[in-house]
């Protein structure tokens, strides 16, 4: 992802896929999945004085509900959040 470089403490994730549900062979559909709590990092910027940056490039990662802004290029849908939204590395 070079088209996008965060800046001081914030991360550029890739959302993973909401899991497919179906409920007695009814699919549910996109607007009524639960949105996805976990991702990829693409990208970090370079922390601040007073916070390090400690996630790196390809760190999957739990983060909150609501946390981030989403953004979409090349029909693709990110999210750029600040290191402190994101809750833990899934090792």
């Amino acid at each position: 992802m070079n088209k996008i470089q965060p800046l001081a403490d914030r991360v550029l994730i890739k959302a993973a896929a909401a899991e497919e549900k179906t409920v007695g062979g009814i699919i549910i559909p996109d607007s009524a999945k639960e949105k996805p709590l976990r991702g990829e990092v693409l990208a970090v910027g370079n922390g601040t004085k007073d916070e390090e940056m400690v996630l790196k490039a390809g760190d999957q990662v739990l983060y909150g509900k609501y946390a981030g802004t989403e953004l979409e290029l090349d029909g693709e849908k990110f999210l750029i959040m600040r290191q402190s939204d994101v809750l833990a590395i899934i090792k």
